[in-house]
């Protein structure tokens, strides 16, 4: 009966975990049972699930097996997709964000001039958010793009103007400035 149990759990972690239909003579010779074996396994599986009145359900498709969810649930499902996902921000795109908040409006050419690299990923990461927006063009050759915060920038980090954002410690901001100088003599001298 233990062994029963450990088949069982194996075939559904392997279901589970491959998400597609699994043939199966691959299931079989994972489990190591016989073709017939693992069917009867299976199908007893499938049996339990739909007495329990489970989520989840197992199909066969053409010897193959396959987890899905159970089609009368997909209202439940569509709820969830539906959810707005909370942006995460990348370490990169934070200090991209930080630039901006402090130093708007700015071109992505000063973003790059002072993080030394490219940062067209984390700029359109930031609009995509709704932190940051194009806010106008500079009147310079090429007319570059201006960016600047949102509104969205001031509730997601609970302020409510830019005058509240913490002030920068200008000791630091002269150790900041002294580090960025090192880098760059030590890139120039390589």
């Amino acid at each position: 009966m233990e062994t029963e149990k450990k088949t069982e759990a194996a075939i559904e972690a392997i279901l589970f975990a491959m998400g597609d239909s699994v043939e199966l003579d691959k299931i079989a010779a994972a489990v190591e049972l016989s073709r017939e074996e693992t069917r009867k396994v299976i199908a007893g599986m499938m049996e339990k699930y739909q007495q329990e009145d489970r989520g989840v359900r197992i199909i066969e498709l053409e010897d193959s097996y396959q987890m899905c969810t159970k089609s009368e649930l997909y209202e439940y499902l569509i709820r969830i997709a539906k959810q707005p996902k909370k942006p995460v921000l990348t370490e990169v795109v934070m200090e991209t964000l930080s630039i901006i908040a402090y130093k708007q409006p700015v071109t992505k050419l000063e973003l790059e001039k002072i993080r030394g690299v490219k940062c067209d990923h984390a700029v359109n990461k930031l609009v995509e958010y709704g932190l940051v927006q194009e806010v106008g063009r500079l009147d310079a050759p090429g007319r570059p793009l201006l960016f600047g915060t949102t509104e969205e920038f001031l509730r997601h980090f609970g302020v409510q103007s830019l005058d509240e954002l913490p002030s920068l410690n200008p000791v630091q901001i002269e150790d900041f400035k002294a580090e960025a100088e090192e880098e760059i003599q030590m890139k120039l001298e390589v």
